[in-house]
């Protein structure tokens, strides 16, 4: 992945983080030494969930997955430039 990629990905985590805060959610990006930027969300339950900006052929897109979940889930993901991203990702998360 090209430099300019990882910005765009910490971009699009960080504009979503400020959004999902706004909706009063916990929020953390974590930004390891080696590997990608990540962001941390803890649902209304407790539930901790990572989310991730990956690129796809459609664009960037965010998905989530409970820090426990090893395989892509095709139902868990949002194209990231979408306006209402935080809404759906909340909806989809909330019991």
């Amino acid at each position: 992945m090209t430099e300019r990629e990882e910005h765009e990905r910490f971009h699009h985590l960080a504009r979503l983080g400020w959004d999902l805060r706004g909706l009063g959610y916990d929020i953390s990006l974590v930004i390891p030494a080696t590997g990608s930027p990540v962001l941390q969300m803890c649902t209304k339950t407790g539930a901790e969930l990572h989310i991730t900006a990956i690129r796809r052929y459609c664009g960037w897109v965010f998905t989530w997955r409970p820090w426990w979940a090893r395989l892509w889930r095709r139902d868990r993901w949002v194209v990231a430039h979408a306006d209402n991203a935080a809404d759906i990702i909340a909806a989809e998360v909330s019991p």
